[in-house]
């Protein structure tokens, strides 16, 4: 290719480092150049001679690239990508020489030798130059870069000619050539400056890594080089200049404080907060007494004076504390605020402040921590002296041998050393995110006493940490400080304080507040979401709906609108972009919808699609439900033996589920949810039974509905349905109820709800179960009693299986409230609560024994008195007219009980439950609804109110209750025995007047419950166990023993006679016996006994 005598212009496109269009020059490299270099170090080159080969490397494919053309013109001849070509470049090295290796020969002299007609080229334009025939110059020196592109002085000639046209930014170009030949540092430095000067920041970039590269001690070149990129934006090329430089100057304050904002710009937090410990140990060892003088870099002006950590800075300390918060290493975050504040305040070696948990060593002025319940001595291992912030205090603990000895136990006290506003910010943020509230908020309010014009991102972030730990009620007020500024106020405070009041179950205010932000800012989007979702909550779905069609809108508006299109596409500049840039179309096909509001036919296609959706899920939970409990069947026999089953049935309770199960369990959880979320399942009015989607009306087929945005569809066409249905719901009776829920019944999804839940409790899963459960018993689906007893079945079952006992008393007390004088509710409640601890501390709850004791009055009444009692059709029970009349303190208490009867009610209601106390839709009940009143006394209550004060070792009271329920029905074995029990319990109190009295009357009624219940040969081994219990407990021990050999006799026979041996007491019998033989001195017949009876 030969240089023609073409316009200047031409060839000055041939060297256009400015970024002609389309260009990308020799600097286009330097915003990615770094990537070549991440793990390398660029401030050490391997030798002179790679540097040497590198930059003429360069300048030999610029050259090779021109000459592979035929274009005269030579525009776009620069228009390559440097990164590739210095990658291709080390390819060739390292394929020539090898990696890490050099090649070995003599040093290249400056440029290569010229031939004589190039040597007469050059001194003929250098004679044109000094006749100042400048166009004959440039000619003759394109002839001579043509033949020998190698000529330096054919590329300064060239470049002084357009020099002294005035035009430098050819003239810097054509110099930068000629750099690559000359390898001289200086020069490049210069280059650098007067293509920054120009405005050439990317040219300038390469032109500085040139420099670096053949002068890595010029820290001043990569200075200049890491602050330029960090002006034009190049993160990367400054986070390698400045990393560069402190590997020279480690730890150095100035260039940290520069690559900090960089490192957190590119995320890289974990190498800026080791450079800031790495900086913080160092001070920490440079100046241990917290103080001294600034040493700056060399060559850098430094004091003598002393400066509070050498430094490092409360600043500093301040920015590693937010690195580790950011991070989420809350601990260090917390070690590096305690230890580098007590550092600052020169009390270093005051280290036994670490073997604290606490932060009493900053504890603010006035606060303590003895009245607040927070005062924690130091652990056992630490053995620290202090002098004025311990206090000992004696302890016995156990010392070597199993002896006691008595040390002393150091309590520091707290320190109250001031402590800056900023670090126990920090130090509050810490302590709340990792868990430790208490300790959090002591700190917390201290900051929130200061002024909120003074410090709102302070105020922000705590209320911040408290919303992130679900603490909305801590968080709520901070945010309303905020918001009653309006300096401190925002869009983002208003919506935080409305998500508080929402998570608060203030609904109302948080409507409040979310209509507030959405009349002052129509855009976001955000808060009518929101805001909708309350809506939708509180039964309002036109509403709702409304603001979820804004949003579809407003989305709409957004895909449409050119402005926001254009956008997105960048424009091409060519006087200030130097990379190739491609211009980006944003199709803007989408389809247009006449309406927002789905028609009818939508609708009901829309419903349509989901229930043959639910058909296909619920059909595959039927198909594989025989395959899940074969599965389970195979996994528990597999575990049968063994030291491993043991550890299994103690993790998991059951076999571990399979996949089977886990298929299973994820397709009932798909139709669980559908059910849960549609809304006209559960009305306000749940007293009117589900009445279909679509009543008396079939679905056509319709076109798909529009593909929107997966939530605000969702959301759309849920509210959609739900106002369908209830306009439906006005032209229908309650009498038009349908059994089926999109093809499925409603037994058979109950039935699928039930057994979902099982499996969430058998996995541990309890409060989902629970959850669910609960959700269904307020569906008008199920208000029927029918399912409203088998849902509270199953929760009583779910409760007792994970130990919940509160929450079977519970139930237990709304089904007997619900299904007034049936014994059958008494009765399950003690079969739930049969034994243990747990169950009995619920058993003999204040709250039970009130109920059972209205309960039980209301019974006698019933009885005795039935015209005082009335109908209520609100509670759908039998209830007093008066509440005086549960009570015996005549006039004064009936005009006192008026007072109380809103109370009673109630109190009432809340044993029914919400759902079941609704009076909306009741109506009048007919009189064939009410449960028949009783026409004789009823001992089962009075004997289990008997029952709850033996349990409560009220045994007086048990014996009065008891001896009615004696009275009611003389023949039961039961009453009997509770009543032996409760006359020897109070026998055995101090507070007894007639103990010989109460033991004879005991034994009495025990005889009378030996002749009820020997009847039944099968119960023998019961009768024999309870005399023998009760001879043990009057310490009667020879009778004792007869009794309870009497039971492990019949244990024997029975297991000689291969019988069914589960209504024996062999082991309870075998266990007290035990405790006899031990207590008289009979070890060996008491081991006997352990090796026989109660060893596995």
């Amino acid at each position: 290719m030969q240089f023609e005598e073409g316009p200047l212009d031409d060839f000055h496109e041939s060297f256009d480092f400015n970024g002609s269009e389309g260009s990308s020059s020799i600097s286009s490299s330097s915003s990615d150049e770094e990537m070549s270099h991440e793990d390398e170090d660029p401030g050490i080159p391997a030798s002179v001679a790679v540097v040497e080969n590198e930059i003429e490397g360069d300048f030999d494919r610029l050259v090779r690239d021109i000459r592979q053309r035929n274009d005269t013109s030579m525009v776009k001849d620069w228009d390559i990508s440097i990164q590739d070509e210095e990658q291709a470049f080390k390819d060739d090295l390292r394929a020539a020489s090898g990696i890490g290796k050099r090649r070995k020969g003599k040093t290249r002299g400056f440029g290569p030798a010229l031939s004589q007609q190039v040597r007469s080229l050059i001194g003929d334009g250098n004679q044109a130059f000094v006749d100042n025939n400048l166009p004959e110059a440039i000619r003759i020196m394109q002839e001579v870069i043509r033949i020998e592109p190698r000529a330096a002085s054919a590329w300064s000639v060239l470049a002084q000619c357009y020099e002294d046209m005035h035009q430098k930014d050819r003239a810097l170009q054509l110099r930068i050539m000629a750099a690559h030949l000359s390898h001289d540092a200086e020069e490049w430095d210069r280059l650098a400056h007067e293509s920054r000067n120009l405005g050439f920041y990317q040219q300038a970039l390469y032109c500085y890594r040139k420099v670096h590269s053949l002068d890595p001690s010029n820290v001043d070149a990569l200075w200049d080089r890491a602050t330029l990129a960090k002006e034009v934006g190049e993160l990367r090329i400054a986070r390698q200049s400045f990393l560069s430089i402190l590997k020279r100057f480690p730890h150095d304050l100035t260039v940290l404080s520069e690559i900090r904002p960089i490192l957190v710009e590119l995320g890289d937090l974990t190498t800026c907060t080791t450079l800031f410990q790495n900086a913080f140990d160092h001070y920490q060892q440079c100046f241990p007494s917290g103080s001294g003088p600034v040493f700056g870099p060399t060559g850098s002006e430094s004091t003598s004076a002393i400066v509070t950590g050498g430094g490092f800075s409360m600043l500093n300390l301040l920015v590693l504390a937010d690195l580790f918060n950011t991070l989420g290493e809350y601990d260090s975050a917390v070690r590096v605020i305690k230890t580098g504040n007590r550092w600052l305040q020169g009390r270093g070696d005051q280290k036994y402040w670490d073997l604290l948990e606490d932060d009493r060593e900053f504890d603010p002025e006035g606060f303590d921590r003895a009245i607040s319940g927070m005062d924690n001595p130091l652990n056992d291992h630490t053995a620290v002296s202090t002098s004025d912030h311990t206090s000992s205090t004696s302890a016995s603990v156990v010392g070597p041998n199993n002896g006691r000895a008595t040390r002393r136990v150091e309590v520091v006290q707290s320190g109250y050393f001031p402590l800056d506003v900023n670090a126990r910010h920090r130090l509050a943020i810490a302590r709340i995110k990792m868990g430790d509230v208490d300790e959090g908020m002591i700190h917390a309010n201290v900051v929130l006493q200061e002024d909120v014009l003074d410090y709102a991102a302070l105020f922000i972030e705590i209320a911040d940490a408290y919303y992130e730990r679900d603490m909305w009620a801590e968080a709520k007020p901070v945010y309303e400080i905020l918001g009653t500024d309006a300096s401190t106020s925002s869009v983002y405070i208003l919506l935080q304080i409305a998500s508080c009041l929402r998570m608060l179950d203030e609904l109302k205010d948080a409507a409040e507040i979310y209509e507030h932000v959405r009349l002052a800012d129509p855009t976001n989007n955000d808060a009518k979401m929101k805001l909708a979702e309350i809506y939708e909550i509180l039964n309002e779905p036109r509403k709702a709906l409304d603001l979820v069609y804004q949003v579809i809108d407003s989305r709409k508006r957004r895909n449409k609108d050119p402005s926001q299109a254009n956008a997105f596409s960048p424009t091409t500049n060519p006087s200030s972009s130097l990379f190739a840039e491609k211009n980006f179309k944003t199709s803007s096909s989408s389809r247009s919808n006449n309406q927002n509001r789905l028609t009818q036919a939508q609708l009901k296609e829309l419903e349509k699609e989901k229930e043959k959706e639910v058909l296909r899920s619920y059909n595959r939970v039927k198909e594989i439900w025989d395959g899940m409990l074969k599965e389970r069947e195979a996994g528990a026999k597999g575990l049968e033996t063994g030291i491993q089953a043991s550890k299994m049935l103690m993790q998991h309770g059951a076999a571990a589920e399979g996949p089977v199960e886990r298929e299973w369990m994820l397709e009932a959880e798909k139709l669980v949810d559908t059910f849960r979320e549609t809304r006209n399942l559960f009305t306000a009015a749940r007293h009117n039974p589900f009445r279909g989607m679509f009543p008396k009306r079939r679905a056509r087929k319709s076109r798909d509905p529009s593909d929107l945005e997966a939530d605000e569809d969702r959301m759309a066409s849920r509210l959609q349905l739900d106002i369908q249905v209830e306009r439906s719901s006005q032209k229908f009776s309650r009498a038009d109820g349908v059994e089926i829920f999109r093809g499925i019944s409603l037994k058979d999804w109950l039935d699928m709800i039930i057994q979902y839940c099982f499996i969430l409790t058998k996995r541990n899963q309890y409060e989902l179960a629970d959850e669910v459960l609960r959700h269904m018993l307020l569906s008008n689906a199920y208000m029927t009693p029918e399912f409203q007893v088998s849902i509270r079945l199953t929760l009583i079952s779910c409760a007792i299986d994970t130990h919940h006992y509160p929450v079977v008393v519970e139930q237990c007390r709304k089904l007997i409230s619900t299904n007034q004088f049936n014994n059958e509710m008494y009765r399950l409640l003690l079969a739930s609560l049969s034994s243990g601890l747990r169950p009995t501390d619920s058993f003999i709850t204040s709250t039970l024994q009130k109920f059972f004791f209205r309960e039980m009055k209301l019974s006698d009444v019933a009885v005795k008195d039935p015209e005082l009692l009335k109908w209520n059709v609100a509670l759908k029970r039998w209830a007093p007219i008066l509440p005086s009349t549960l009570s015996s303190g005549g006039r004064k208490d009936r005009d006192r009980d008026k007072d109380k009867d809103k109370d009673k009610d109630k109190d009432v209601g809340d044993d029914l439950g919400e759902e079941d106390s609704d009076g909306v839709g009741g109506g009048t009940v007919a009189a064939n609804d009410r449960p028949n009143l009783p026409t004789k006394d009823n001992p089962l209550t009075v004997a289990i109110y008997g029952q709850m004060c033996i349990a409560a070792k009220s045994y007086q009271s048990a014996i009065f209750y008891l001896l009615h329920a004696y009275d009611y029905c003389p023949e039961d074995p039961m009453v009997s025995l509770s009543l032996a029990i409760a006359s020897i319990g109070r026998a055995m109190q101090r507070q007894s007047d007639n103990r010989h009295h109460l033991i004879a009357q005991g034994l009495a009624f025990l005889t009378k419950y030996r002749s009820l219940r020997s009847v039944d040969p099968a119960r023998l081994s019961e009768v024999e166990y309870n005399f023998g219990r009760m001879f043990q407990q009057l310490g009667l021990h020879s009778h004792a023993v007869n009794h309870y050999e009497r039971v492990l006799q019949m244990a024997e026979n029975q297991e000689k006679g291969k019988e069914n041996t589960d209504n024996n007491f062999d082991k309870e019998a075998a266990y007290n016996l035990s405790l006899i033989y031990v207590l008289t001195g009979a070890s060996p017949l008491a081991e006997l006994l352990y090796r026989r009876w109660l060893s596995i």
